[in-house]
C-alpha cells in the first residue's frame, strides 16, 4: 500500500475537525428533549468549519435543498475556495431525537471526494438499502433478491449458516414484513432506534457484531453510508423510495426521475472518498463525547478509498485555550 499524499492527510484531518466540531455542538443539547436545537448547532458548526477548510467545496448531499433550509444545501459553495475542487455529503448530525433523549448511536458525518460529480445528488427522502462488509462476492446482495435468498447467499459466502448472521435494521413498523422473513429464514435480528450509517459501517468491522444492512432509511444517510464502505471495501444497493408525490418532485429537482433504478456504492460515492464521522452519544462503533474539566474528548473514524484506511482517532478538546465551534 503506498504512502498517501501530503494533501490526501491533511483531507482526512480536516474533515474530522468538521465532525467533532459537529458532534461537540449538538452534544452540549444532549437529553434536553429538544431534537431541533440539536441538529441546527451541528449544522451550523459544521457549515462553519467547512468554510474554514482550503477546498472549493459544492454540497451534494446535505440537509434539504436550497429554499427548504438556510445552511448545508445541495448546490451550496463551502470552503474558502482556494483548494481543490471537491463534493461534499454531509449529514452534521445523524440521530437528532436520539441525542435529545440520551440515546445511543448519534454520529456526525461528512465525506468529500476530489474531482466533481463525487457523489449522487439525492433529496431528504427515502432509499431502500442493503449493505455488507468486505471481502464478499461482488453481486453477494441484490435489492430485487428475497431477504431469505440474500441471507442464503450471504452465508454461503461467508460459510456459516444462516443462523449464525446477524440482520442489522431501523425498528419501523414499515420493517414488519422484512422482518417477519428475516426471523423466518432463521437470521438473528439487531434493531436499532436510529443511525442507520454507524449500522452499514458495522458490517466492514471485525468487531462489528453486524453481517448485513437492510430496510428503508434516509436517502442521505445512504449515500453517507456508500462512501463510508468505498473506504472499507464493502458493498451496497439503493433505490430511491418516494412515500408521496412530493418525493417525486423533489427528486426531480436534483435530476433524478427513475425511482427504479438501483444504484451500487460506486454510484453514491464515486472517485477519491474521504468518509469522517465523529461520536455524539456513546455507540457499539464510535464511542460518544465525553466531558472532562474545561474541554472534552472525542472519538472519530476516518476511511479514503484511495488506500483502503481507516482510523479511529481519539481527541482531547480544550476549552480554555479555544473554545467550541457553535
Amino acid at each position: 500500500m503506498s504512502e498517501p499524499a501530503a494533501k490526501d492527510r491533511n483531507l482526512s484531518l480536516e474533515l474530522v475537525r468538521v465532525t467533532e466540531a459537529a458532534a461537540l455542538a449538538a452534544y452540549r443539547h444532549m437529553g434536553s428533549g429538544d431534537h431541533m436545537e440539536a441538529d441546527q448547532a451541528a449544522i451550523s458548526a459544521a457549515k462553519e468549519l467547512l468554510n474554514s477548510l482550503a477546498i472549493d467545496g459544492t454540497v451534494c448531499v446535505g440537509e434539504g435543498l436550497k429554499g427548504e433550509v438556510d445552511k448545508l444545501y445541495i448546490d451550496e459553495k463551502v470552503g474558502t475556495g482556494r483548494g481543490p475542487e471537491v463534493d461534499v455529503a454531509v449529514v452534521a448530525l445523524e440521530g437528532a431525537s436520539i441525542v435529545a433523549r440520551g440515546g445511543p448511536n448519534a454520529i456526525s458525518t461528512v465525506a468529500m471526494s476530489e474531482g466533481g460529480n463525487g457523489f449522487l445528488k439525492v433529496p431528504d427522502i427515502y432509499m431502500s438499502k442493503i449493505a455488507v462488509g468486505p471481502g464478499l462476492p461482488d453481486g453477494v446482495i441484490d435489492l430485487d433478491r428475497e431477504p431469505e435468498e440474500n441471507l442464503k447467499a450471504l452465508a454461503a459466502a461467508k460459510s456459516v449458516p444462516v443462523s449464525d448472521l446477524v440482520v442489522c435494521m431501523l425498528d419501523r413498523p414499515r420493517h414488519s414484513p422484512l422482518l417477519e422473513k428475516v426471523r423466518a429464514a432463521g437470521a438473528r435480528v439487531r434493531l436499532i432506534l436510529g443511525g442507520d450509517v454507524s449500522a452499514a459501517i458495522a458490517t466492514a468491522l471485525d468487531d462489528g457484531g453486524v453481517d448485513i444492512y437492510m430496510g428503508i432509511g434516509a436517502a442521505p444517510q445512504g449515500v453517507l453510508s456508500a462512501a463510508a464502505l468505498r473506504g472499507f471495501g464493502g458493498q451496497m444497493r439503493g433505490r430511491l423510495f418516494a412515500r408521496k408525490d412530493e418525493d417525486r418532485t423533489q427528486a426531480k429537482d436534483v435530476g433524478i426521475d427513475d425511482f427504479d433504478k438501483v444504484y451500487t456504492e460506486h454510484d453514491m460515492a464515486s472517485g477519491n472518498v474521504t468518509f469522517a464521522a465523529t461520536g455524539v452519544t456513546y455507540g457499539a462503533i464510535l464511542r460518544g463525547m465525553q466531558s472532562k474539566h474545561g474541554g472534552a474528548l472525542s472519538h472519530s473514524l476516518v476511511v479514503r478509498s484511495l488506500t483502503g484506511t481507516y482510523r479511529f482517532i481519539e481527541a482531547h478538546h480544550d476549552f480554555t485555550r479555544r473554545p467550541p465551534v457553535g
